[in-house]
């Protein structure tokens, strides 16, 4: 496995808090759905939050386990 370091970890982490998230807004946007109404703003918010926090979970989640070079100045 490979060595990452201290932003790494704590992208992952946050990615893990948005992956969370967006089953949370899935979850709402489902249950506010079944009142009749599937064309309401509120649905549409919470599926727009459902794509956006999957998105940046993933895009967060890559770069937490990504196989980084040190890019240090060696003396």
């Amino acid at each position: 496995m490979a060595k990452t370091n201290i932003g790494q970890k704590i992208s992952f982490a946050i990615a893990i808090l948005f992956y969370i998230s967006g089953v949370g807004c899935g979850i709402m946007a489902f249950y506010t759905g079944q009142d009749g109404l599937p064309n309401d703003p509120i649905v549409a918010a919470y599926g727009a939050s459902v794509v956006f926090f999957f998105g940046a979970g993933f895009v967060l989640h890559v770069i937490g386990k990504a196989n980084l070079p040190d890019l240090r100045v060696k003396k």
